[in-house]
Formats: C-alpha cells, sequence, structure tokens
C-alpha cells in the first residue's frame, strides 16, 4: 500500500510554484478500511455507495473551497538587524561611554574623548580623513545627507545626493556641532563623527573601557539597529522551499503571534551541530508586537506555497487504498456512505488540510474522519 504521492501540479489552478512530494500518516485503521472497499469494488462505477466498515470512532467533517498555503514550522531567533563595529579615530583618552541596551539617534553624543564629544552619523563610508570646504566625494554626499535629515539644511539649502561640501553644508554643520557641544569650525574633524549605517542604534557591546587610551583605529563598541529581526538556521537542502517575499506567522514566548515576512535567504551554507544551514532573515510586520526582548526563542510557520479556489479537506480523511491512492468516504444527507476516489495537491502540514480533487467531490460535503 502506498503512504506517499507525488502532488498533482497541473489539475488545480491559482498555483504560485510547484508541490512537493510529502509523506501522508494514515493510520491502520484507515489502512484497513481502505482495503475493505478495494477488495468489495466500489469504484466500478466510480462513486459506488457502500456502508462504512469502518472500526475506530469517528467524525464528519467538510469538504472547504478556498486558498490553501503550504507551510514549514522552524525554529527561530528574535533580536535586532545588523551588527556594526563602531570604530574610533580620536586620540586621547575615553572619559564617557555609553550602556548596553541604550539607544542612540543620530546626532547625538555616542561617546567621549578626552571630554570631547564623538556623534552618531549615518552613513555607510567609514570617516577616514577631514572634511571642509571644497572636498568631495561620497562621504561629503553622506554628511549632506545626514544634516539635511537632522533638519539643520532643508533640501532646497542641499542636495543630499549633492557629493560637493560647499558654502551650505559648512553653516549648516556648525549648527550640528554646536547642539553636540563641539567647537563649531564648520569644518568636520577626524574623529568628531563616527558613520554607522542606521538611524538610531542600539548598544550590543561594550569593549573599550572608561579611562583607557582611545587608540586610532580601535573598536570602541558594537550596535545593533533598532528594527526588529527573527533569524531562521534552515536546513541547507530547504533553502528552495523558502523565497524572499514568502508570509510567515510568529509565534512569540508569550504565546502570542504576529505576521511577518521573509526578507532575505542566504546563498552561503554554513555547518554547524544541527547540519549544514544557511540563513533566512524575518521581518515582523508588526514590530511594536514582538516586544524588547533579544535573542527569544520562537517559532516561525512559513507560508512555502499557496494554491487559490481549490477543494481541500482534512489530511486524516484520506483513505489509503490497497490498490494505491487515496479516497474520502462522502456521507449523504440521507446518511448513506460512499467512497470517492481523489488526487492529492498541496498540503498543508501546519494546518492538517490537503488539496483534493474528485469525480463528485463538492465543497459543504461531510466526510468521515478519525474522531479526537
Amino acid at each position: 500500500m502506498s503512504a506517499a504521492q507525488t502532488a498533482d501540479t497541473g489539475s488545480s489552478t491559482g498555483r504560485r510554484r510547484l508541490g512537493r512530494l510529502v509523506a501522508v500518516p494514515v493510520g491502520g485503521a484507515m489502512i484497513a478500511a481502505g482495503a475493505w472497499y478495494a477488495r468489495s469494488g466500489p469504484f466500478a462505477a466510480g462513486t459506488k455507495e457502500a456502508p462504512a466498515r469502518t472500526a475506530a470512532a469517528t467524525a464528519l467533517a467538510q469538504v472547504t473551497r478556498g486558498t490553501l498555503s503550504a507551510r514549514t514550522m522552524e525554529n527561530g531567533t528574535l533580536g535586532y538587524a545588523g551588527d556594526y563595529q563602531v570604530v574610533n579615530k580620536a586620540g586621547g583618552t575615553v572619559t564617557r561611554l555609553p550602556a548596553v541596551g541604550q539607544v542612540i539617534s543620530q546626532g547625538r553624543v555616542l561617546y567621549r574623548v578626552d571630554g570631547r564629544p564623538v556623534v552618531l552619523l549615518r552613513g555607510e563610508v567609514p570617516v577616514y580623513r577631514d572634511l571642509s570646504w571644497g572636498t568631495q566625494g561620497s562621504d561629503v554626499r553622506q554628511l549632506n545627507a545626514a544634516l539635511v535629515d537632522l533638519r539643520y539644511a532643508t533640501k532646497d539649502e542641499i542636495d543630499p545626493d549633492s557629493d560637493y561640501f560647499g558654502r551650505p553644508t559648512y553653516y549648516a554643520l556648525k549648527e550640528l556641532q554646536e547642539a553636540a557641544g563641539l567647537e563649531a569650525t564648520g569644518n568636520l574633524t577626524l574623529g568628531q563623527a563616527v558613520f554607522v549605517p542606521a538611524g538610531r542604534i542600539r548598544i550590543t557591546k561594550i569593549i573599550a573601557v572608561p579611562g583607557g587610551t582611545a587608540a586610532a583605529g580601535s573598536v570602541v563598541l558594537r550596535a545593533s539597529s533598532t528594527a526588529r529581526q527573527i533569524t531562521v538556521e534552515l536546513s541547507a537542502s530547504r533553502q528552495s522551499q523558502v523565497a524572499t517575499g514568502d508570509k510567515v506567522t510568529i509565534t512569540l514566548p508569550n504565546g502570542k503571534t504576529s505576521p511577518g515576512v521573509v526578507s532575505s535567504v542566504g546563498r552561503v551554507a554554513v555547518k554547524a551541530d544541527s547540519g549544514t544551514t544557511v540563513d533566512v532573515r524575518i521581518k515582523p510586520l508588526r514590530p511594536q508586537t514582538t516586544g524588547q526582548l533579544d535573542q527569544a526563542p520562537v517559532q516561525v510557520s512559513i507560508v512555502t506555497d499557496t494554491v487559490e479556489d481549490v477543494l481541500s479537506v482534512p489530511v486524516n480523511a484520506l483513505l489509503a487504498l490497497a490498490g494505491g491512492g487515496y479516497a474520502v468516504e462522502v456521507v449523504e444527507t440521507d446518511g448513506r456512505h460512499r467512497l470517492i476516489p481523489v488526487e492529492t495537491g498541496l498540503f498543508d502540514d501546519s494546518g492538517g488540510k490537503v488539496e483534493v480533487t474528485g469525480d463528485g467531490l463538492a465543497a459543504g460535503q461531510n466526510i468521515v474522519v478519525p474522531s479526537t
């Protein structure tokens, strides 16, 4: 007897991607019932009426029509996106550092060296030189963008995409320096600011020591963004089953659920104790519901496939037949029972349902399932 069947990929409408080979668990009593019907020949006319002969207790479910999704359940870790190393460029003694867990926005003082502020600014390019009137480059472009973001200048005054340090940059920078407690020179001296690829950061680790030497080029601290993120270490063999944009349901440590979406799927496999894995990043769509826990374990149900406008039944309604294939036991309105052979399509392992097609099968029909 067959206990597995390849998903039908051509007969159903609304399919986004191909189905997968899925094993169907069918209990011994159900197999016996299917074998009895096969021997008695109820399929001579396709849907011959026959009385139920199952020994196990049964109940009724219904054939439904609608959208069905296949899901995979994975363990994940809830935390924050990004891992940034803040490299110091100022020389002297570290006189003040932030606390782990503290959130700091751009334009604010991140730490102090010899009592002088080092300001956090947003940008991808690490600071590596003095910036002054007449300089040009990608580092100037991110300075201009930061000054506009901080409202020390308008877009009409400074083009945030401009890579030129001109008069408007000079005067806007003086305002920033004055607000931060720096000498308002209008020139950004190396060591006065650090650029990090986030507008707000959350301190995750302090490396420097108050009173210690702030050597140029040394890492002072590490930080993340404040954006919530779930990381799943997915078996590399299942990488093709998950794609960017797939919808997910996140089960939080408090038992509540929250929606999310796959933001990236890793392409580089990493060997771990559990096998070879790739990292899958998930963005919560309602981050406010995820709380503030860091490195918290969560469960993630990832929608890997979807079909629309299809008939579906509970997986445990399938009867494995002695000659191969499956059937469902339909109960007519007058109480009579008959078997309808079906072909299976998409399986929703998480919801315990399966897409089915079969002559005479219709939404709303009552079908026999094992009693719970």
